[in-house]
C-alpha cells in the first residue's frame, strides 16, 4: 500500500530523482523520460475518458490507466531480472495477451478499414492519447536491455487498442474522419 504523507521532499532539487531501488538517477536519463512520457500517456487516457459515453469502454480504459501505473513502476526498477515478485511490479505476458484479447472483441464491432482514419471525430481526445502512447513507446525503446521486453510490448498493443478504441467510439458517434488522398490539391 502506498503512503503519502508528505508531497515534496527537496530530494529532486539538484535535478536528481529516486528509483525504486534507492539509487539516484538525473531527471534527464533516458529511463526518467520514459517514465515521463508514460506519465503523460496515462494523464491523457484520464482525459480522453471523459468523453467515453460507453461505460464499457471507460471501465476498459480506466484498467489501462492502472496498468500504466504498473508500468511506471517497472520502468522505475532497474536490473536485468523482469520477473515479477511480492516486491517487484513488473508487466507480464498476460497484461499484453488482455490487451490482445481486449483489440479483438472491440475490432470485431467496427468495419474493415477502407481508407487511413484522420484522429478526429467524437475520440480525437483518445487519438491524442494512442499519439502519447507511441511517444512513451519510443522512449522505452531508447532505454535499449534497461526496459523490460513486456513493458515494450504493452506500449506497442496499447497504441493498438487506442486506435480500435478510436474506431469503435466514433463508430458509435458519428463514424470515422478518413484521409482523402490529394484532396487538397
Amino acid at each position: 500500500m502506498v503512503k503519502l504523507n508528505r508531497i515534496y521532499t527537496r530530494t529532486g532539487d539538484a535535478g536528481t530523482t529516486g528509483l525504486v531501488d534507492g539509487s539516484r538517477v538525473s531527471k534527464a536519463d533516458a529511463r526518467m523520460v520514459a517514465i515521463g512520457e508514460v506519465d503523460e500517456a496515462n494523464s491523457a487516457i484520464g482525459v480522453a475518458i471523459g468523453t467515453v459515453a460507453d461505460a464499457g469502454l471507460a471501465a476498459l480504459l480506466t484498467r489501462v490507466q492502472n496498468d500504466l501505473f504498473d508500468l511506471g513502476a517497472d520502468l522505475a526498477t532497474p536490473g536485468e531480472d523482469f520477473a515479477p515478485s511480492e516486491v517487484v511490479l513488473r508487466i507480464v505476458p498476460a497484461q499484453v495477451a488482455r490487451l490482445e484479447a481486449e483489440i479483438d472483441a472491440l475490432n470485431a464491432d467496427v468495419p474493415p478499414l477502407t481508407s487511413f482514419v484522420l484522429p478526429g471525430g467524437a475520440a480525437a481526445p483518445l487519438h491524442l492519447a494512442r499519439a502519447i502512447v507511441r511517444r512513451a513507446e519510443r522512449a522505452v525503446v531508447a532505454m535499449g536491455a534497461d526496459a523490460n521486453p513486456q513493458a515494450l510490448a504493452y506500449l506497442n498493443r496499447l497504441s493498438d487498442l487506442l486506435f480500435v478504441a478510436c474506431r469503435k467510439m466514433n463508430q458509435d458517434q458519428g463514424g470515422d474522419v478518413l484521409w482523402q488522398p490529394g484532396a487538397q490539391r
